[in-house]
């Protein structure tokens, strides 16, 4: 494929691609309609995590923080804003989770590699149990019920969410948060993460503000982690601690390497795949079926090192 032609097939593909998802919850039953949605939000909170493990170099076991306080700052807004308002709870889901993240990324970004991945996971476990034994503001272990609140769009729409418009909603806010994070991964900002990736000393010794770039980039990430958990929390009507627990984001990273890192796309992949792999495997075995699920990944990670896009990518190639 020429070098004129990949972008024009590109974009064809996800003008595809988006078609489908959008007639999706037209023809498929109530289940599968709302775990297609579910998929989107997933996919929304790997392709935040890939800005800094695909395209940083750095791994974060944390991603659960902003995913989480993104949700609480929505039930927040939910539950002291009367009749409950949309545009109020992303605000304060988004200030919640860009608030945490300035603070992770200032310690954090101090560090690097397993160092760095390690600090995320301690602030991933601090606000777990600040959540788990706040009760009076959170809930404690039972969490926080909310009425979910109405679509309302200035001289557009007004009403209540229906599972096909809460469905559209949720693609056109991850549509958008691709198409942003795409244009700022091949920005030239884009273009220093990846060199420090790459090199950092180097990167470095050439005059760039390391530090700072990984702070911007930890925010960032964390800005649209905060509004995946926002997306869930509509959807759901609740928060609750488990969504703060680190292995909510050990599954983000499995989703990444599942799919492909530093491409954007893969990690949505990666959790499609992971999400209906384990849907799909816990029918028939109910009670072990991360026993399959792990042996898949094992072996995919063996022999597809560069996840489900790289080796479609290598297959069309050939």
């Amino acid at each position: 494929m020429t070098a004129r032609r990949a972008p024009a097939a590109y974009w064809t593909g996800f003008a595809v691609v988006l078609v489908l998802l959008a007639l999706a919850p037209l023809v498929l039953p109530e289940f599968w309609r709302r775990f297609v949605t579910e998929i989107l939000i997933w996919g929304l909170l790997a392709m935040s995590s890939d800005i800094l493990i695909g395209y940083t170099g750095m791994v974060s076991f944390g991603h659960s923080v902003f995913f989480g306080l993104g949700m609480y700052g929505a039930a927040a807004a939910l539950l002291s804003v009367k009749p409950p308002n949309l545009w109020l709870a992303l605000l304060y889901g988004l200030v919640a989770a860009a608030a945490v993240a300035a603070f992770v990324a200032y310690f954090a970004t101090r560090l690097r590699d397993i160092y760095f991945a390690i600090t995320t996971l301690v602030f991933s476990q601090i606000f777990y149990v600040i959540i788990f034994t706040w009760t009076e503001f959170t809930g404690g272990e039972n969490g926080l019920t909310f009425a979910q609140p109405p679509l309302s769009i200035p001289g557009l729409w007004a009403g209540r969410f229906t599972p096909e418009t809460l469905h559209w909603f949720v693609l056109a806010v991850v549509t958008i948060s691709y198409l942003l994070l795409r244009r700022i991964t091949q920005s030239p900002f884009g273009m220093v993460l990846q060199s420090i990736r790459e090199n950092e000393p180097r990167t470095r010794a050439i005059g760039y503000a390391v530090e700072r770039y990984k702070i911007v980039a930890v925010m960032l990430s964390g800005l649209f982690a905060g509004l995946a958990g926002i997306l869930y929390a509509v959807q759901n009507k609740f928060a609750a601690p488990d969504f703060v627990f680190f292995l909510v984001s050990g599954e983000v990273v499995i989703f990444n390497v599942m799919g492909g890192m530093g491409t954007l796309v893969g990690p949505v992949a990666g959790a499609a795949f992971f999400l209906l792999l384990r849907e799909g495997v816990s029918r028939y075995f109910t009670e072990y079926y991360l026993i399959p699920v792990g042996i898949i990944f094992t072996a995919m990670v063996i022999f597809m090192p560069q996840g489900l896009l790289g080796f479609a990518k290598r297959r069309l190639n050939e």
